[in-house]
């Protein structure tokens, strides 16, 4: 006997063996048990999901010599020779290879007729959608009243082209494509009874290749056998298929959730040897992200379809919303960019890069390193002997380098057009002492400075080139001076070297050298004039001292820094964290318990930004002892609830001194309750409405209306009134 391949060889016989056609296959079993038939049926639904089977089996039930019955025997004359596709009256018309009207017409000839062997004469006509207009209007009056011997048994994939009229003469039942995890059982339910070995990975590998279709599942079941010499396994069908290994996507995506881009790209390349389609591993990995994302918001909901459910529930931990969100956003337009790119390869790693370089809580960078873009040109640094040594005099510079008026501190020291007040506090970090070089060309000398603190005198030199260190000069000289002076002021002798200055030039003298009379200008120890003032008076005379006055007020004013006898807290709009130069301000720790009145205060300066301040916005004070602050978020955003949130409000909290351990709990907020954005919402529409009615107010606005009918688009109206924060 020839071989029987195993799609017809295990096609169902009766409805209790149809797969994964519950819904029609109840309906039928309950209208051949009650009697209530109707005479035309439609079948619609994907290619190998049971539409032909289904309509064999219903005839067989009609025709079964034991009766109408949901059960057919399968031992009869009638049963055999419908399942062996010989029963007369079982009319099967492929619609395809017969459109003409006139096959119509000569197929309903011979409807009137009584059956020749059956009870019922049964009309199987399958893909009917590819009937033709006239053959569609041939058949409607048979459809719609047939002799009660016939049935007429549709069958189709695409019911979108079938007329409406046809329609509403049939019972229509769509089945359903199948499931991966239905596949998968029946496979595993076949292969056992054929005694065939297989391996559950590779069955999930042709589940998901069948696309739903169990024909297909059992004809690439087939090919597998045959390619495995009579086994079914993992390597032997991705070799057949030359799918993608799924454990390698899963593999990709736990290294973006580690951060690692080495790992990242050392995947893509061992992707590459095999030669995949680029453009499906991404899409693959879009595939991953969804179900991460179902797995983290509704768990109970996430599918089994490609048998990694498990491992995809402990995958999902290792990631945040946020993080799943954007990295599929960024995978979705990659997916875009992939014809635009050089190559696919190129694309994908850089959509992988794209996604580390902007996760919520930011890539490690990687090291430093200068790069050669100069070749050997490399910027000259002050050595501890040019520091040092004094100058004895003014110096002719050589001919080929830039003179003292060309130099960035004469520049610097030019006159200026006026500048505006800084609209925000400026935060000046101290450099490190194992990277600071300064950029003095020894062609372009400074005048040695009247005290002796080598590195004042090399922060000063940098001063007329940048405010930043003007500020931190201040602040270092003024360190030890008393707290009743009403200014810091400078003495000859320095008791204190700063930590900067040992780093970079050793050891200081304990005593600063005595200076001559008459080669530079001496210091009072009763004058209380700025240091820079005497330096600039000496360097560029008194035009130019006079610009250093205005440059050395600019920068006390940038500086913003609290006097040493009047220490000031920081305000609610800026950062406690803030340090100037390289002294960071002390904050003290505050356990007063804060109530959700103070909460609504203290929320704008905590600097929050992102989602952290949209979650944060949504809460309100629960309790708070001093130590631990209980929050409550509004369940509408509980999906942005995580960890690293919490972190940064603890570090936010810390840094304006109210260190505490917080928690945040998901519930419903009463809506008399003020967050943070219903204070935020409340006060906007305040201030819209406040702008709508100066609008309405304003005399011009009136006269327009009245002379010209001119009408006010109220939803066109922006306030630009600022906030408590400063922002309009």
């Amino acid at each position: 006997m020839s071989y029987q391949v195993l799609a017809r060889k295990w096609r169902p016989r009766t409805f209790h063996e149809l797969i994964g056609q519950e819904h029609v296959s109840r309906a039928l079993v309950n209208a051949l048990d009650q009697g209530r038939l109707h005479h035309a049926y439609l079948f619609t639904g994907t290619r190998g999901v049971g539409k032909t089977t289904l309509a064999r089996i219903l005839a067989k039930c009609l025709n079964c010599e034991t009766g109408v019955t949901s059960r057919p025997c399968g031992q009869c004359r009638t049963c055999q020779d419908i399942d062996q596709g010989r029963f007369v009256d079982l009319i099967e018309v492929d619609a395809a290879s017969r459109t003409r009207v006139e096959d119509t017409r000569e197929l309903l000839d011979n409807v009137q007729y009584a059956p020749t062997q059956g009870r019922y004469k049964v009309y199987l006509i399958d893909e009917v959608h590819m009937l033709s207009t006239h053959s569609f209007n041939a058949l409607l009056k048979t459809l719609e009243e047939p002799p009660p011997h016939v049935r007429f048994l549709l069958a189709t994939t695409d019911p979108q082209k079938l007329p409406i009229t046809v329609l509403s003469r049939c019972l229509q039942f769509a089945l359903k494509r199948m499931t991966p995890e239905r596949i998968v059982d029946h496979l595993g339910h076949v292969l056992t009874q054929e005694q065939t070995a297989f391996d559950t990975a590779a069955l999930w590998l042709l589940g998901r290749a069948a696309d739903g279709s169990m024909r297909d599942a059992m004809s690439l079941t087939d090919q597998a056998i045959a390619f495995g010499h009579g086994e079914v396994r993992e390597h032997d069908v991705i070799a057949m298929l030359g799918t993608l290994d799924h454990r390698q996507i899963l593999a990709l995506a736990e290294s973006l959730a580690g951060g690692d881009a080495a790992d990242v790209l050392a995947r893509v390349a061992h992707l590459a040897e095999q030669g995949p389609d680029f453009a499906g591993v991404l899409d693959a990995l879009c595939g991953v992200f969804h179900r991460l994302a179902i797995a983290q918001m509704v768990p109970a909901a996430l599918d089994n379809a490609q048998g990694d459910r498990e491992a995809l529930v402990a995958l999902a931990a290792h990631f945040t919303p946020e993080d799943v969100q954007l990295y599929y956003q960024i995978a979705l337009n990659g997916r875009g960019d992939m014809d635009n790119a050089p190559e696919q390869r190129t694309a994908l790693e850089m959509t992988l890069l794209r996604m580390l370089a902007f996760r919520p809580q930011g890539a490690p960078a990687p090291d430093h390193k200068p790069l050669p873009i100069r070749g050997n040109v490399s910027t000259p640094t002050l050595s501890t002997d040019t520091a040092a040594a004094p100058q004895e005099g003014p110096q002719e510079p050589p001919a080929d380098e830039p003179s003292e008026s060309d130099s960035p501190a004469a520049q610097a020291l030019a006159p200026e057009p006026p500048m505006s007040p800084p609209t925000a506090p400026v935060e000046v970090a101290a450099p490190e002492a194992s990277s600071v070089e300064f950029s003095v060309s020894a062609s372009a000398p400074v005048p040695a400075p009247p005290w002796n603190d080598d590195d004042a005198a090399a922060s000063l030199a940098d001063a007329a080139e940048s405010a930043a260190y003007g500020e931190a000069f201040h602040e270092e000289v003024g360190e030890d001076v008393p707290a009743d002076h009403p200014q810091p002021g400078v003495t000859p002798e320095v008791p204190e070297v700063s930590d900067t200055h040992q780093a970079l030039f050793g050891a200081a003298p304990a005593q600063a050298p005595p200076v001559e009379p008459g080669s530079e200008v001496q210091v009072d120890d009763d004058e209380q004039d700025d240091p820079l003032d005497e330096y600039m008076n000496e360097a560029v005379g008194d035009h130019a001292a006079g610009q250093a006055q205005a440059l050395a007020a600019m920068v006390e004013g940038l500086s913003d820094e609290p006097s040493l006898d009047e220490p000031e807290t920081p305000k609610d709009d800026e950062t406690s964290g803030a340090e100037v130069g390289h002294h960071a301000l002390p904050v003290k720790a505050d356990h007063t318990p804060i109530d959700n009145a103070g909460w609504l205060e203290l929320f704008p300066g905590l600097g929050l930004s992102g989602m952290t301040a949209n979650l944060v916005a949504n809460c309100i004070v629960r309790h708070d002892d001093g130590q631990h602050l209980g929050m409550w978020l509004h369940h509408s955003q509980s999906a942005m609830n995580a960890e690293v949130h919490r972190e940064r409000l603890e570090k936010a909290l810390a840094a304006r001194g109210l260190s505490r351990r917080v928690s945040i709990e998901v519930g419903e907020i009463d809506e008399q309750i003020e967050t943070p954005a219903r204070r935020r919402a409340r006060l906007e529409k305040a201030r819209l409405q406040r702008a709508i009615e100066a609008l309405r107010d304003d005399p011009h606005i009136q006269s327009l209306q009245e002379v010209f009918g001119a009408r006010l688009l109220e939803r066109s109206v922006t306030s630009f009134e600022r906030d408590d924060a400063g922002n309009s």
